[in-house]
């Protein structure tokens, strides 16, 4: 029973999907548009969800190829592959901890000040799964285990949208929605950097670009031979004949390299149109909620919500962000810290993110050091949460994204004090 909540719950589409279909029920919608618009609003989600594992699939490619180019071994931060090892340990745990958080998280929209409905369920169960590996660690078990996760995550779950929601609006130009991510600490200070050491007047998105140049104003060319030229670089350290070997299939080294950068701008571009198609149905429809259940209610949304928005910010957040981990790679051991090597999945979505926050705040300037900032943050984190994760801490990964490090490493330590 506790897996198919969980599998209810942790699946975006179907909640987002559930939450327009209430909405618009609840504005008395016609028949047609209630379909209508839950389907449009679950397909907004999917198409957004497709664009992301394309996005991963190149990703994880250019992981492989990464490794094998520069013989690097250490931690990997990546969300998806540590809870799949904790939930075998602690599903059930991290099932009630889930569902109850979400009923906090409600509870708590309909009678404060902070109005935010979270419906990035797998952020929530990531979340949900390492507050369950952190109190296990620390000897909590039983309904102390159950009730204080689920306290916790609630709380998160409404106040790390409020915090952002500042810098939300001046990206999207009104206050409709909200970003649901736990990422959130990141592109926090991603917005404080670009503040006091930007300059808003000159935006990612006015660069200037020479006419001969002009293709490079279409996002998708951009993406795609920002890439290639990435793809390429570690090809030819990780040797052309490794990939037709080990990656290519036989295909030829530079062929495999020009349709994974094209793979990757296309995820790009897929995701961006899920965004578009999710944010034209889910606003309306949250309406209904916000008049007869949560006055003033928000949707607290996943991170590409923000990319339309920014999209030049997307790929330089993405790129110095990816950079600041290469660089925090060699830091860590100086400090006694493990090696935290560079995840693109994290350093993509939060670094993206993270750029369109800085970009808000302090133009081109701010998206790059921002966007650095998050990365930094994200390789210094994980090293640290590594000692109160217990049995998980000795696997080859951690979790990715700043507000993970940051809870887990505070949980940690308050419990620590208490005993």
């Amino acid at each position: 029973m506790s897996k198919y909540i969980l599998d209810i719950l942790s699946t975006p589409a179907i909640l987002v999907g559930a939450f327009a279909l209430i909405g618009l029920l609840l504005q008395k919608a016609k028949t047609s548009n209630v379909i209508s618009g839950s389907l449009k609003a679950t397909l907004g989600f999917v198409i957004l969800g497709a664009g992301a594992g394309t996005l991963i699939g190149s990703l994880n490619s250019f992981s492989t190829l990464f490794e094998a180019a520069f013989h690097v071994k250490g931690v990997i931060p990546n969300n998806e592959a540590v809870v799949a090892l904790a939930l075998e340990e602690f599903g059930t745990a991290t099932a009630l901890i889930m569902v109850f958080g979400m009923v906090v998280n409600l509870v708590l929209a309909r009678f404060t000040k902070l109005k935010y409905v979270f419906l990035t369920g797998h952020h929530t169960l990531f979340m949900a799964c390492m507050i369950a590996a952190v109190f296990i660690a620390g000897g909590l078990s039983g309904p102390i285990l159950i009730a204080s996760g689920a306290l916790i995550l609630g709380l998160l779950m409404v106040v790390m949208p409020a915090i952002l929601q500042p810098f939300t609006r001046q990206i999207t130009g009104n206050d409709d929605i909200a970003l649901g991510h736990f990422g959130s600490f990141g592109y926090l200070v991603a917005a404080v950097v670009g503040k006091y050491f930007g300059d808003k007047s000159k935006s990612t998105e006015d660069l200037k670009v020479p006419e001969s140049l002009s293709f490079l104003r279409d996002t998708s060319v951009s993406i795609s031979l920002t890439m290639l030229i990435l793809f390429a670089i570690v090809s030819i350290a990780a040797s052309p004949a490794y990939i037709e070997e080990a990656l290519s299939g036989g295909q030829n080294w530079f062929v495999w390299a020009i349709i994974q950068s094209i793979t990757f701008a296309a995820g790009v571009y897929v995701v961006l149109a899920g965004v578009r198609m999710l944010i034209a149905e889910i606003v309306p429809a949250f309406k209904g909620i916000s008049d007869k259940l949560i006055p003033d209610a928000k949707p607290a949304l996943d991170c590409p919500i923000v990319f339309p928005f920014a999209p030049n910010a997307v790929i330089i957040g993405f790129a110095f962000s990816f950079i600041a981990g290469l660089i925090g790679m060699f830091i860590t051991p100086l400090l006694s810290l493990p090696v935290i090597v560079p995840g693109l999945i994290p350093h993509f979505f939060t670094g993206a993110t993270a750029g369109v926050y800085g970009n808000a705040t302090g133009g081109r300037r701010g998206a790059v050091l921002g966007a650095f900032a998050n990365g930094a943050l994200i390789s210094i984190l994980p090293a640290l949460l590594l000692p109160v994760l217990g049995s998980l801490g000795f696997a080859s990964t951690t979790f990715g994204d700043a507000d993970f490090g940051i809870v887990g490493i505070i949980l940690g330590y308050i419990i620590k004090v208490v005993q």
